[in-house]
């Protein structure tokens, strides 16, 4: 995540720290990226957690 955005970063360690499945965003220009999804995937699959679903609300509710 961008250094000038540290609420997003929370965002995701809360999830992660609390075992959350998901994260439901409309921030689509850092969360719910698909080239930010991969790293943080593999940043807390490094640190020994499970990255939660990031996701807008419309991925979410696809059938």
């Amino acid at each position: 995540m961008p250094n000038e955005y540290p609420e997003d970063s929370l965002h995701i360690a809360i999830c992660a720290v609390n075992g959350i499945d998901y994260l439901v965003t409309w921030n689509c220009a850092h969360l719910a990226n698909a080239i930010m999804r991969r790293q943080v995937d593999r940043f807390l699959e490094m640190a020994g957690y499970q990255a939660p679903v990031i996701c807008t609300p419309e991925e979410l509710m696809e059938e």
